[in-house]
């Protein structure tokens, strides 16, 4: 199993190592506490803009092809991703080029260019990625279900942003977002794979050890409370219908986040879970149908997203809702209990082989939670799960008043769809 060391900067900054077996390979990543819940409403999408921005170019490597060039010379994969409370940047390479992959990483986070000509450029090419999900309504209807449980505050906005907000954002808003967000005690680095320690802990220091301290934002939990079940409907004339419905859950570093995760494996995490039987196998409501946990630092839920035939919505609907009450009325048994901790046992093994996954994982936890938890410690969780737990954390969270429904479809009645969840 995984071994991890972590070591702080004299700047705050702090490096996680995480030496992986058998393995040649690497990925460096670093993580930074910028997304989208961090921005105004003016500058919504603008975390996800940065992402894109600083891949045009740096004092050093003037081009995408230069930034790409290099990272293909050593055979390497170079990407990021922006989250709502994260954006990473990572390479994934041979580990003989670890030197090179901490140059253009830390060239890429530090230096980019911003170039005003290519912040132009750039509009287009977020605009139609706005565009490309806005006609993708599997991929939509997630976002829309946030947003009905968050709105109005940031933690309910998309990441990509609204059209009208990249078309006004100006390079000095580039500049004041990282200079805010981008320093030393605000970012993680990461090296999974194959690690020489003393290497690794000499590039850190050479590309991230000038950077200059300052204080961290002080972070503003949210709460929100609910009375009673709540409808938003994005009509849309489509060939299906998409829609999410869950119930608030548990943040990030709650106790029970693992019960969660049990009984959304139970739910609907695999083939043969509960939802995906009743739904697809059963009958034939539903090619995509999937259940899922997602924690935030002071928020969570628990969501059943699918695809169905329009006239089929209601059938659908009151299915997850039986399955919802079933699991917190009866008590699961011991061969559903013991096949739902394998599947998450054996998940994160699977994970555990992949340095990227390996260095993500360490990364968001420590940037989010301030703590690391060995993989072990994981399992040996799961494991401690009953029953009972499941039962427990079924009737806290599993109630009338807290259901959320988002549907995009061909659809304007709210009320119809309020009195299925009442």
């Amino acid at each position: 199993m995984l071994t991890h060391k972590v070591k702080t900067l004299d700047n705050g900054l702090r490096l996680i190592t995480a030496p992986m077996k058998g393995v040649e390979s690497m990925t460096v990543m670093v993580a930074i506490g910028a997304g989208s819940r961090y921005e105004t409403k003016e500058t919504n999408g603008l975390s996800h803009f940065v992402e894109h921005m600083v891949f045009k170019g740096t004092k050093k490597r003037p081009t995408t092809f230069d930034i790409t060039s290099a990272v293909d010379s050593i055979g390497g994969q170079i990407n990021a991703a922006t989250g709502k409370e994260f954006t990473v940047f990572f390479i994934k390479a041979n580990a003989a080029h670890q030197p090179l992959a901490f140059d253009v990483l830390s060239d890429l986070v530090l230096n980019a260019e911003l170039n005003s000509k290519e912040i132009e450029m750039e509009r287009g090419v977020i605009t139609e990625e706005i565009n490309m999900y806005d006609d993708m309504p599997q991929e939509r209807v997630s976002e829309a279900f946030e947003s009905l449980l968050y709105s109005p505050t940031s933690l309910g906005w998309y990441i990509s942003g609204k059209k009208e907000n990249i078309k006004a954002i100006q390079k000095q808003d580039f500049i004041d977002y990282q200079k805010r967000l981008y320093y030393p005690g605000n970012m993680i680095v990461v090296k999974a794979g194959k690690v020489e320690e003393d290497e690794t802990l000499g590039l850190t220091e050479k590309y991230f050890g000038h950077l200059k301290g300052q204080k961290k934002e002080e972070f503003q939990p949210l709460v929100f409370t609910q009375k009673e079940p709540k409808v938003r409907l994005r009509a849309k004339k489509t060939s299906q219908s998409h829609f999410c419905l869950g119930v608030r859950a548990y943040a990030a570093n709650h106790p029970d986040r693992y019960v969660v995760s049990l009984l959304t494996a139970i739910l609907g995490g695999s083939m043969s879970s509960r939802i995906m039987t009743e739904v697809r196998e059963k009958r034939g409501l539903a090619y995509h149908v999937r259940t899922i946990f997602e924690d935030y630092m002071d928020n969570g839920y628990l969501m059943t997203q699918a695809g169905v035939d329009i006239s089929k919505i209601d059938e659908a609907i009151k299915v997850i809702l039986n399955e919802y009450g079933r699991i917190t009325c009866d008590k699961v048994s011991s061969e559903e209990l013991t096949k739902g901790k394998e599947l998450l046992k054996g998940r994160l093994i699977l994970a555990l082989e992949d340095s990227q996954n390996v260095a993500e994982r360490y990364a968001l936890q420590m940037l989010l939670e301030n703590k690391l938890r060995d993989p072990q410690e994981t399992i040996e969780r799961i494991d401690k799960i009953t029953a009972q737990d499941l039962q427990r954390v079924a009737k806290d969270i599993f109630h009338q008043e807290s259901l959320n429904l988002a549907v995009i479809g061909p659809y304007n009645d709210e009320e119809r769809f309020l009195k299925l969840l009442r």
